[in-house]
């Protein structure tokens, strides 16, 4: 039996910044591993100051597209638009966006896609988004109705991301200093709330930190090389925190988990 792992985001880019490592540990070990993208990030920002010209910003949608099917590529995963248009961060809301649709018209492409697909596990956001953008909190929304209107009794798994938590920011700047190095989490820590979701399952992907951090600079216009996360050690990643952290739904089985699909194999 092929395992299937559907991985349910907001723009293009998140599947890189959340939990890639894991989408190429699974994928590398023969999982049939598929992005679903709600929205084409058609409203976002150019995050690279470099590449913040009119003529990216004019080519946006396209430019954006591209990075995601490069992005896929380097993770060894498929990856789909559900065809909804990015509700950007303006209010109020633009007339057709995401976030502005029913909950029925919204879910109404991942349900498509669900029961076509048939995932054995669910990956997506908590009911905060991970940071409050409406189409973070709309792609939440939507995966729950979906994973509720194709349920057909199947043994199936959902979990929310809890990856780039508080406590990883400081453990890597913890790290970093004991380390005698300097740290640049400083700022991101104080900026950060604590964190609301226990970890139930930790997955092992330290190998695939290289993959995650070619995916993610493939989205060229949302990777600026000035970020925090592009200047801490991987070896250091790698011997404090080797894992990507998830929360199970509903947990009913014996957790800490070590493999997104315990119980289901």
């Amino acid at each position: 039996m092929t395992l299937r792992l559907l991985a349910v985001h907001a723009h293009p880019d998140d599947e890189s910044s959340k939990g890639a490592a894991t989408l190429a540990r699974y994928a590398q070990e023969g999982v049939d591993v598929l992005v679903a993208t709600c929205t084409g990030g058609e409203r976002g920002d150019v995050l690279n100051p470099a590449l913040d010209t009119p003529a990216v910003r004019q080519d946006l949608p396209a430019i954006r597209r591209r990075e995601m099917a490069a992005a896929a590529e380097i993770l060894g995963v498929r990856q789909q638009f559900l065809g909804h248009v990015d509700s950007g961060l303006t209010e109020p809301l633009p007339e057709g966006s995401f976030a502005a649709l029913s909950l029925e018209d919204a879910a109404r492409p991942l349900i498509a896609l669900m029961r076509e697909f048939c995932p054995h596990v669910v990956i997506t956001y908590d009911e905060t988004g991970g940071y409050p953008h409406p189409d973070h909190i709309r792609t939440h929304e939507v995966t729950r109705a979906a994973f509720t209107a194709t349920d057909d009794g199947t043994p199936r798994k959902l979990y929310y991301l809890a990856t780039l938590s508080r406590t990883w920011f400081q453990a890597m700047h913890d790290a970093t200093l004991a380390a005698g190095l300097e740290s640049r989490m400083g700022p991101v820590l104080a900026e950060l709330p604590p964190d609301r979701l226990p970890t139930t399952t930790r997955i092992r992907c330290d190998t695939h930190f290289t993959t995650r951090d070619r995916a993610l600079r493939a989205h060229s216009t949302q990777a600026d090389p000035a970020h925090p996360f592009f200047h801490h050690s991987r070896d250091i990643e790698r011997a404090t925190w080797p894992w990507e952290d998830y929360h199970l739904v509903g947990t009913t089985g014996p957790t800490p988990e070590d493999d997104l699909f315990a119980g289901l194999r």
